[in-house]
């Protein structure tokens, strides 16, 4: 297999950034009025696409996260149980109280309120709102990797075309 030139070189390193071919292809000294075809060509280059897929691997293995991994973390989190980040009183616990899950991305956002004594010193918080990241999406990644066809983005028709056909012909037979 051909040896990367120094640009196609740059232009991995570049994607592995992002995943967006275009923007890469700029990065890496491309030009940018065609970065848009160029990134395209480059990623339908064999020497090229091994290069990245090599890089992947080798993050990949440097991380310890694979697809594997992925798909455990999501699961985790689709499972994780909003009750686990409150008190049986109702109150939301100390977020150093929470499960790790709930620490580590399940909540978008939180709200808190300082308590003060009467000459406003502060003497503590609490949370008073938190916000959960979208659930929903986890479990369209989850599907989408397992193949659940209730998250394709698109659904492929085959034999209507064949049909439809076939319909024409019988009518004409009749007439």
């Amino acid at each position: 297999m051909a040896e990367l030139t120094p640009k196609q070189s740059k232009f991995v390193d570049e994607y592995l950034l992002d995943l967006n071919a275009t923007q890469a292809a700029v990065r890496a000294g491309y030009s940018a009025k065609s970065a848009n075809e160029l990134g395209a060509q480059l990623l339908r280059k064999p020497q090229v696409k091994a290069a990245i897929d090599a890089a992947r691997a080798a993050r990949s293995a440097e991380t310890k996260i694979d697809a594997a991994w992925v798909l455990k973390r999501l699961a985790a989190e689709a499972e994780a149980d909003v009750a686990d980040i409150y008190t049986e009183g109702g109150a939301v616990k100390p977020v150093h109280q929470w499960p790790k899950i709930w620490r580590q991305g399940l909540v978008a956002g939180i709200k808190h309120q300082e308590l003060r004594d009467g000459e406003g010193n502060r003497t503590g918080e609490f949370i008073v709102d938190v916000k959960i990241s979208d659930r929903i999406r986890r479990l369209e990644l989850i599907g989408k990797h397992i193949g659940v066809n209730a998250f394709q983005e698109q659904v492929n028709h085959t034999g209507l075309d064949a049909l439809g056909d076939r319909l024409e012909r019988a009518l004409k037979r009749v007439k």
